[in-house]
């Protein structure tokens, strides 16, 4: 009898002991798990003292628990989903209709529970030979023998029930398994403890691949990085959405779009007790690496000629074109290259890290951690390296300030100059950017010399007609590679005219693309379209006047003997006095707008963008550097606040419709037109410096220079005196001739 016991110990069942299960159905290796112990001594024993029985049944649930933990250790060990992974469609359609989606995770608990599993049996085969040594056996040598696992296995009997009930798998299991180590069994915490090492074995190999070599290492959605297609799947995007947005950038070099739109967290496989910064962490150096170890072709064929051409010792990099017959096989050296942008002594100290982390017995968030950021640190390094050093980061943001800022002035005067009669026409839907294309070369031969390595990356865009001008000028280099570009779309807005939605184009090779991504080239175009239409409302009030003095001066010269015209020209003088006094309040607007912008916004940002270049050898530190700057001068600039964008725009297109109108008053004067556009000039340059002196902006650190602005425009109190209550009076309509009294 007491051997049947210790065979019920075990799992198995006999006359002594049943189990109530098999009277319904044959037990097999894939029965699923009992709610409640059912292994029960047989009813028909009647010599058993009902003491006796309790104390067999209380026992015999440990066999129960061994049985159950058992099958759950046997169904997660098994590989058979390898071998049916290989197997033919006709061998798919002979296997079960159902099989269990294998878990990772589950197989390395299954081989903790193994480990207790077999301390259990140990204990059991100790009792037998302790039961056989004894000349009268009793049972409460089994009792003893046994009582430490009363406190172990119940435990974890509900643990992978919990585990079967609710198809708990990866970081849900890690969390589940960490919740249960905080208990008050010293016994207990050890197990789960042992469970939780070995799951942490697993996540710590998935670490190891993504955050050594790139590799994402997670057949069945157990690891809490993700592709960032399966999201788009989960989520109702069609794979026809997600290969368009693949297209969008580089067709070739898979690394950017991995970087861009390749990976995500999926927080529902993220465990509690590692926060999100780590986990964004985590998922930056393993995207990071990818990068390093899979350079584009173009670069790897740039960096053979660099490295050939360059003497040792020498940093920087300069641009390539032409061609090298003498290079035989240019990728022959691709792993080098791979090696350099990330040394092998590199990728081992993470490795050793992370091993460091696998021995440890226990669980240390705080080691964890910092291995993490030392991780992500030197992968932000070496990436810092790769964009800053190596593609010369710092020269392509001065191109970028030059043409998308207008900091190269005169290139810019003079295409305006030499567009100028064109922008008086609207612009043809079929010709339009070809008739941009003669004025955009003139004013590059005119004025961009030919060691601009950076003009030939620009282009000229009219977005509304969705086509393309591109930079020709003489001579200039050329840059060949797969190129990322990106254009802002057309305003939102109100447009000014045919010509406002004139954007640029940059276009920027691998690994330039990890930094300019299409949303900041978009900021960028977005702040030069301001920046361009702000510089034409001052040259057409400059050009307005020029022209008009100059048709004065000639008819003076003309009628200067003929007394009775000429007192007629001094008449006509005298009654323009109060169109040449509005003009040039409207550019003594304009030069202070585009004077705060280009000086107190623009060059300030530059030099806090340069200072943090210099001190920075981090690349997501970099990144939000940049992203500041960018933010800087949108909202320094106004752009971001709608009711002052709008007032904006009303007055440049107010100053461009009376340029053009004086200009044209003497083939078709208005002046009720004219007065209109004096009116309402008055009203939104007293509203826009009502609006700019609030304390709500004037106070606040998003603006940090506009008070020298406002003194500049309100130097002798004029615009204060003519904006008080300008929201909350209504005056009455000035006309010319009070402003001839005046």
């Amino acid at each position: 009898m007491l051997h049947e016991l210790l065979l019920a110990l075990l799992g198995y069942t006999g006359d002594l002991i049943i189990d109530e299960r098999e009277h319904s159905k044959s037990l097999g290796v894939d029965a699923p798990i009992s709610d409640e112990p059912t292994f029960k001594l047989a009813p028909d024993i009647s010599f058993i003292q009902p003491s006796e029985r309790d104390l067999i049944e209380k026992i015999t649930t440990l066999g129960f628990y061994y049985r159950e933990l058992d099958r759950f250790s046997v169904r997660s060990r098994n590989l058979s989903w390898i071998r049916s992974a290989n197997a033919s469609s006709l061998a798919s359609d002979l296997s079960k209709p159902k099989a269990e989606k294998p878990s990772v995770y589950r197989r390395a608990i299954a081989n903790g529970i193994v480990e207790i599993l077999s301390v259990y049996r140990s204990a059991v085969l100790h009792i037998e030979q302790k039961l056989l040594s004894e000349t009268v056996p009793i049972l409460a040598t089994v009792t003893q023998g046994l009582n430490k696992f009363f406190v172990l296995l119940p435990p974890l009997y509900e643990l992978v029930l919990e585990i079967e009930r609710d198809d708990i798998r990866g970081g849900q299991l890690l969390n589940l398994l960490h919740k249960r180590c905080h208990c008050g069994v010293p016994e207990l915490q050890t197990c789960i403890q042992r469970l939780l090492w070995h799951a942490h074995q697993v996540l710590y190999n998935q670490l190891a691949a993504w955050m050594v070599y790139g590799i994402l290492q997670d057949q069945h959605g157990e690891f809490f990085i993700r592709r960032q297609e399966d999201k788009d799947v989960e989520h109702g995007s069609s794979h026809r959405d997600i290969s368009e947005k693949l297209a969008r950038m580089s067709t070739d070099d898979t690394s950017l779009t991995d970087w861009h739109l390749g990976f995500h967290i999926y927080l529902d496989m993220l465990p509690e007790y590692i926060h999100m910064r780590v986990a964004e962490s985590i998922l930056f150096s393993g995207k990071a690496i990818r990068v390093l170890r899979n350079p584009s072709h173009a670069f790897r064929f740039q960096d053979i000629v660099y490295h050939q051409q360059v003497p040792r010792g020498s940093h920087k990099v300069q641009g390539f074109s032409g061609r090298f017959p003498f290079l035989k096989d240019p990728f022959a050296d691709k792993e080098l290259i791979g090696e350099e942008l990330l040394p092998q002594s590199e990728a081992d100290k993470i490795e050793t890290m992370l091993l460091e982390l696998k021995e440890s017995s226990e669980f240390h968030k705080r080691s964890f951690e910092c291995a993490i950021d030392s991780i992500r640190a030197t992968a932000a390094s070496h990436l810092w390296q790769l964009v800053v050093v190596r593609a010369d980061l710092n020269g392509h943001l001065k191109a970028l300030k030059d043409y998308f800022l207008l900091a190269k002035g005169d290139f810019f005067q003079c295409f305006l100059e030499e567009s100028r009669q064109l922008m008086r026409l609207p612009p043809r839907q079929s010709t339009a950017e070809a008739d941009l294309m003669v004025p955009f070369q003139l004013a590059a031969i005119k004025t961009i010399s030919e060691e601009d390595k950076y003009f030939s990356r620009v282009s000229l865009r009219m977005p509304s007609f969705g086509m393309t001008v591109k930079s020709s000028q003489v001579d200039l280099p050329k840059t060949d590679g797969n190129a990322g570009t990106a254009l802002s779309s057309a305003s939102s807005e109100i447009s000014l005219d045919g010509w406002d939605g004139i954007a640029l184009e940059y276009s920027v090779d691998w690994p330039l693309q990890l930094f300019f991504t299409p949303d900041v080239l978009s900021k960028y175009c977005r702040v030069f379209q301001y920046l361009l239409r702000l510089k034409r409302t001052q040259m057409e009030l400059e050009k307005s006047w020029a022209s008009v003095m100059h048709q004065d001066h000639t008819d003076f010269a003309k009628h200067r003997n003929d007394h009775v015209k000429g007192s007629v020209s001094q008449q006509g003088r005298q009654r323009s006095r109060p169109m040449w006094r509005i003009r040039e309040h409207m550019a003594f607007l304009i030069r202070n707008l585009q004077f705060y912008i280009q000086v107190d916004v623009i060059e300030s940002q530059w030099n806090v963008l340069q200072a943090h270049i210099q001190d920075s050898n981090d690349f997501t530190g970099l990144v939000g550097v940049h992203q500041e700057y960018l933010s800087a001068l949108i909202s320094q600039s106004f752009l971001d606040i709608g009711s002052l964008s709008r007032i904006l725009d009303s007055i440049m297109k107010l100053c461009l419709q009376f340029c053009w109108n004086i200009e044209n008053q003497e083939s078709s004067a208005n002046t009720s037109e004219l007065e209109h556009i004096i009116e309402e000039f008055n009203k939104k340059s007293n509203s826009l410096y009502t609006i700019l002196r609030s304390s709500r902006l004037v106070g606040s650190q998003r603006a940090p220079f506009l008070r020298r602005f406002l003194m500049r425009l309100n130097f002798n109190s004029f615009f204060e005196a003519t904006a008080k209550g300008v929201l909350n009076v209504v005056r009455p309509r000035p006309t010319l001739s009070v402003l001839n009294q005046q």
